[in-house]
């Protein structure tokens, strides 16, 4: 498709000028008036850039940020229907533009989520506006912008689920691994591990006291333990709290635990150390809240098939890409549980998801928008 890789490079100028904007609105998970003037923003760059939609839905996100659903009808009544898979929420708390503006140095653009995955966003929705531009047939296309992913999507789960369940293809996009596009990740858990104690005085009557932190440790240390590295498991107990004063035995603490898996048996291990902990001294309780926030996305055949089509699209360019397995897991694993092909990554190429100084490589993003255009016009070609 020589011509669209003519007009997307020529709209190059107005993608950055559009991330930068973006960029500019910031939009932490957890501050709902940013969220609510991000997705604002978001609406009416869709509806400047591709067009009103056919279908629009807005479903309330609580105290997140809301999720908008739109769809874009093919012509043809028999066409596949793709989603596409973006969130415009965050990890960076507002203010943090003040000493971190959005900057574009050495061919590297950054700013706060313009990695992750501001970027992707914008290359998403330029990306159906420059297939359309091109004249070729198009499937169905179903956007859902979410603004709670950084959080574990707690309020769009189920309208992410609803929004895809019927559809010939999921792409994500979230940012590349190095250029890599993703074919399956691991599935993640938060729980809360709550040690109770007796309290007592720790100079006069420490014989009876209970130390929920001395047990808080010690199921600590047995967590750390159950990691297998080797297997693509991790345990990290990020967050501890407990106890009043330092003369007080600790008559409570807690506990955040993030685990990552990378199959279903190794999730069922891990639940099982999560059900056998148990207390040393007695009087003393523990208790386990909390679940899996995602499941695993396998390399199921779909989604190596959907890896297949982009690297032959990206072969007929001269272009190559990899394929990869990501550590963190995506709105695409909802997805990919519900048996549906999944290919994630389609967003920027660079480097920093979380990580102060993120930034995106400005003379990838023609190349990205064009593939992640083709993939998407792929499905409207009929077989």
């Amino acid at each position: 498709m020589t011509d669209l890789a003519a007009s997307a490079a020529d709209a190059l100028e107005s993608q950055l000028a559009d991330l930068c904007t973006f960029i500019r609105i910031e939009t932490p998970s957890d501050h709902r008036p940013s969220l609510v003037e991000g997705l604002e923003w978001v609406e009416a760059f869709l509806e400047r850039t591709i067009g009103p939609p056919d279908v629009r839905r807005v479903v309330g996100g609580g105290d997140q940020g809301d999720i908008l659903t739109c769809e874009y009808r093919s012509g043809d009544p028999g066409a596949a229907t793709v989603a596409l898979l973006c969130h415009y929420d965050t990890v960076w708390p507002r203010g943090t533009l003040a000493d971190w503006p959005v900057a574009i140095q050495a061919g590297r653009l950054t700013g706060p989520g313009a990695f992750d995955m501001k970027a992707g966003l914008i290359q998403a929705v330029w990306a159906v506006a420059l297939a359309r531009q091109a004249g070729s047939p198009l499937p169905t296309i179903r956007m859902v912008f979410n603004g709670d992913e950084e959080i574990g999507s707690p309020s769009s789960r189920t309208v992410i689920e609803d929004a895809v369940h019927d559809c010939d293809a999921v792409l994500v996009f979230e940012p590349s691994a190095a250029g890599a596009l993703k074919t399956s990740r691991k599935g993640n858990g938060i729980f809360t591990v709550t040690a109770h104690g007796l309290e007592a005085h720790a100079g006069l009557d420490p014989r009876k006291g209970v130390s929920a932190v001395d047990e808080l440790a010690r199921a600590v240390l047995t967590l750390h333990a159950a990691a297998d590295l080797d297997s693509g498991t991790s345990v990290n107990v990020g967050v501890v709290s407990g106890g009043t004063r330092s003369n007080v035995i600790a008559g409570e603490a807690h506990a955040v635990v993030d685990v990552r898996v990378a199959d279903r048996a190794e999730a069922q291990r891990i639940e099982g150390v999560l059900a056998g902990l148990s207390p040393h001294r007695l009087g003393a309780r523990l208790g386990v809240t909390g679940s899996w926030v995602r499941p695993v996305m396998d390399r199921s055949a779909g989604n190596a098939a959907l890896f297949q089509r982009a690297r032959d699209l990206a072969r007929r360019r001269g272009l190559s890409v990899d394929e990869t397995s990501a550590g963190g897991a995506s709105d695409g694993n909802f997805a990919a549980a519900l048996g549906l092909p999944v290919l994630d990554g389609l967003g920027a190429v660079g480097d920093g998801a979380h990580a102060r100084g993120e930034w995106v490589e400005v003379s990838e993003v023609t190349s990205r928008t064009v593939l992640a255009a083709e993939v998407i016009a792929s499905f409207g070609r009929r077989v």
